[in-house]
């Protein structure tokens, strides 16, 4: 298997960390590096230089260290014997798993969301259409994306059970480092409009129209993710 050496070993795309800043140095660590995989500013199969990043955001080697080994618990990197970390590449088979986990929880959350909705939630999901349409216009994809996450953490967080959004976030993990390739100024606009059909259907106090609407978006996503394993095969680890 051929290795990715990273292309940004001076990781000119991060910052030096704010040591004043509340909260320890290993989680500011672990926080920035997390966010670099998920939007493969670290590439999947890229290895990581320890002692530029340490350069790079102003601290000592122990911090990097366990931040890294905490990620390789999160299944974003590797520690390679002798050889040193690695981005991991994303699993078919967690892929696979973490579609079923959101179809089946996102889909019965819509649909118990759309019987018992109230104004407060209904109003959240509205504000955030509406700057998802201002950042659809724009083009702004970093900024889409996140309020494309807060619409799905609206849903799950009325549905107040704990156990439910802690297996959703978990299950969007390796999707979101595909996801958030594939959020373009064209696909943004598309998933705006399913965003629509699933809101208006819970407005509409129609559970069965609303979990349609989920299913449909969450099988649009499906398809994305999928066509771009086909054309980009280095990014992924086939394991099914």
């Amino acid at each position: 298997m051929n290795e990715t050496v990273s292309s940004h070993e001076t990781y000119s795309f991060l910052t030096r960390l704010n040591l004043s800043a509340r909260g320890g140095t290993t989680d500011h660590v672990q926080a920035v590096l997390r966010t670099a995989i998920l939007t493969s500013e670290l590439p999947p199969g890229a290895l990581i230089n320890k002692h530029a990043l340490c350069d790079r955001l102003g601290v000592s080697r122990f911090p990097v260290s366990e931040a890294l080994s905490r990620l390789q618990a999160e299944g974003l990197v590797e520690i390679l014997p002798q050889r040193g970390t690695r981005v991991t590449r994303i699993r078919t088979r967690d892929l696979h798993e973490n579609i079923f986990i959101r179809r089946a929880l996102e889909i019965e959350t819509v649909k118990r969301i759309a019987a018992m909705t109230n104004d407060t939630v209904l109003a959240q999901l509205e504000r955030n259409l509406a700057a998802q349409t201002v950042m659809a216009d724009l083009k702004d994809r970093s900024e889409f994306f996140r309020l494309d996450l807060e619409f799905h953490q609206i849903l799950v967080n009325a549905l107040a059970f704990g156990r439910v959004r802690i297996m959703v976030d978990s299950a969007r993990g390796a999707l979101d480092r595909v996801r958030r390739i594939l959020a373009t100024s064209l696909r943004n606009p598309e998933a705006l409009v399913e965003h629509r059909r699933v809101f208006a259907a819970i407005c509409g106090r129609n559970p069965d129209a609303a979990a349609l609407a989920m299913a449909a978006h969450l099988d649009k996503i499906v398809e994305g993710v999928f066509n771009y394993a086909k054309q980009h095969p280095e990014v992924f680890e086939d394991d099914t």
